[in-house]
C-alpha cells in the first residue's frame, strides 16, 4: 500500500465532493482563489471517505483559508505521478501535494527540475532537496488505542485487520493495533489481509467475508474506497463491529462502526502551507500525530455502550498521555498467531 495515513480541533465529518472534469484519463477538479497555488494527486478517489476524501478537504481548507488557487488530479500509474508533478511545477504551482508513499520516487525525481515548487509527500519522511519533503502520520498510537478497545469487545477472541497493499505505515499501524489487542487478550488471533488495491469495494468485501468466516468479530480496515466493502460485509453479518481509518468514518455505517483512528488531514495540510505561504517551509520530514493532535482515536457515540466503562477510562487516558508525550504505543509481531 502506498499510502497512509495527524488534529481533530473542526469537525472531521468530511463531505464528498464531486469530480468536476477529465484530463488525459485523469479526473480533475480547479477552483480560483487567490494568489497562492496549490495541487493535489490521489491515488484513488476523493469520495472514499477515507484517505482521499480527507486530503481534498485539506486542499479545500487551504482555498478558504489562505485564498488560494486549487487543483486536485487523481493518478493511477507511477508514470502519472510524474507527469502531473512535472505539469504542475511548469505551471508554476507553489505546492504540489503526492497524497502517499508511493509518490517518494517521483518528487525526488521531479522536484530539483523545478525548485520554486514544494512538493510534499503524505506518508513519508523523506527530504531530498530543498523543495522536497515528506509529512508522516504517527498512526500507531492511536491504532493502539483501537486495539484495546477491539480487545474489550471481541466475543470470538478472532479480530481482522485489511489493508489495501502492504506498505510500511499500514503494517505499522496494523502491528500496534494487534498490540492493542494482545494486552487486552493475549490469546487472541489477530488476521491480517491485504486486497492489493484501494479501490475495489467487492474484492474489500470478499476479504472481509473471508476474516469473517474465520471468527473475526472486530475488523480494523486502512483500504480507502476499497475499504468501504468492509463495512458492507459487517452490515450483512451478524455482531460484527468495524473499526475505521483516516478519516472519521463513524458516520458511514454508524450501528457497525466502534470507532476511527482519524488523521486530521485539513489541518496538517494547512499547517504545511502556512508556512509556504510566509516562508518558513523548510526541506525536512515532518511528524504529525497524537502529540500534534493530528491523529487521534474518535469513538462513535452510538456505541460507546458497548465498550466497557473501565475500558473507555483506560483510553481516555492514555490519549491524554500520548497528546501529553508521555506515552507511546508498544507494537507487537505481525499478526496471525
Amino acid at each position: 500500500m502506498n499510502r497512509i495515513r495527524a488534529v481533530l480541533s473542526t469537525t472531521l465529518h468530511m463531505s464528498v465532493f464531486a469530480l468536476t472534469a477529465c484530463a488525459g484519463g485523469s479526473e480533475k477538479a480547479a477552483s480560483t482563489g487567490g494568489k497562492m497555488k496549490v495541487a493535489l494527486l490521489t491515488p484513488g478517489p476523493i469520495s472514499d471517505q477515507s484517505w482521499n476524501g480527507g486530503a481534498y478537504a485539506g486542499l479545500e481548507r487551504i482555498r478558504d483559508s489562505l485564498g488560494a488557487t486549487i487543483s486536485h488530479v487523481q493518478t493511477r500509474t507511477p508514470a502519472e505521478f510524474e507527469e502531473n508533478f512535472r505539469q504542475y511545477g511548469a505551471q508554476g504551482y507553489d505546492i504540489v501535494f503526492g497524497h502517499g508513499f508511493e509518490f517518494q520516487d517521483a518528487a525526488r525525481r521531479v522536484g530539483p527540475d523545478y525548485p520554486k515548487t514544494v512538493y510534499i509527500v503524505s506518508s513519508a519522511g523523506l527530504a531530498q532537496a530543498p523543495n522536497v519533503a515528506g509529512i508522516g502520520f504517527a498512526f500507531a498510537d492511536a491504532s493502539y488505542l483501537a486495539g484495546l478497545v477491539a480487545g474489550s469487545v471481541t466475543r470470538s477472541k478472532i479480530v481482522g485487520t485489511i489493508g489495501g497493499t502492504e506498505i510500511p505505515p499500514v503494517r505499522e499501524s496494523f502491528d500496534a493495533f494487534a498490540a492493542g489487542v494482545h494486552a487486552v487478550v493475549p490469546s487472541a488471533k489477530v488476521l491480517r489481509a491485504y486486497i492489493g488495491n484501494w479501490e475495489d469495494a467487492s474484492a474489500g468485501r470478499e476479504q472481509a467475508s473471508a476474516q469473517i468466516n474465520q471468527g473475526a468479530d472486530v475488523i480494523f480496515q486502512n483500504a480507502d474506497a476499497a475499504g468501504l466493502g468492509v463495512f458492507q460485509a459487517a452490515r450483512q453479518a451478524k455482531n460484527v463491529l468495524v473499526v475505521g481509518s483516516n478519516s472519521n468514518q463513524n458516520s458511514v455505517a454508524p450501528e457497525i462502526t466502534l470507532g476511527s483512528v482519524v488523521i486530521d488531514l485539513p489541518h496538517a495540510f494547512l499547517t504545511v502551507a502556512r508556512s509556504v505561504a510566509d516562508k518558513t517551509f523548510k526541506a525536512e520530514p515532518i511528524s504529525l500525530g497524537t502529540q500534534s493532535q493530528v491523529v487521534l482515536l474518535v469513538m462513535n457515540d452510538s456505541l460507546r455502550s458497548r465498550v466497557p466503562a473501565a475500558m473507555r477510562a483506560r483510553v481516555d487516558s492514555l490519549q491524554k498521555e500520548m497528546l501529553a508525550g508521555r506515552f507511546t504505543a508498544p507494537k507487537s509481531a505481525p499478526a496471525g498467531r
